[in-house]
C-alpha cells in the first residue's frame, strides 16, 4: 500500500472521483477514504472483491473442517469409500 496514493479524503472522491476509480482498476490496489482524519471506507476494483470474497470462503471451510477434526465429526478416507461402495452395491442390485 502506498500511503500517499492510497488514502484519502472524502473530499478526494467526492471531486475525483472517475480518477479515483481509474487509479483502484488499474493498480488492484484498494483505496482507504478517511472522514475527519479517520478511516471510514475501502474503495476496491470488483476482481479484487471477489478474490477476497472467495479466499474467505476457503478459509471459513478449512476453519470449518479443523473444527470438525478437533470435535470427532470426521471420518477416515477409507470408511467414506467403503461407504460409497456399499451405496453403489445396493443401487446395483
Amino acid at each position: 500500500m502506498n500511503l500517499s496514493e492510497d488514502i484519502r479524503p472524502i473530499t478526494y472522491l467526492k471531486s475525483r472521483a472517475a480518477d479515483l476509480l481509474k487509479q483502484i482498476n488499474e493498480t488492484h490496489r484498494p483505496v482507504v477514504i478517511t472522514q475527519n482524519g479517520e478511516p471510514k471506507a475501502v474503495l476496491q476494483d470488483p476482481e479484487s472483491y471477489e478474490n477476497m470474497r472467495n479466499a474467505i470462503g476457503i478459509l471459513k471451510l478449512i476453519s470449518q473442517g479443523e473444527e470438525d477434526i478437533k470435535t470427532g465429526k470426521s471420518k477416515s478416507q477409507d470408511d467414506v469409500f467403503a461407504n460409497i461402495e456399499n451405496i453403489l452395491k445396493k443401487r446395483m442390485k
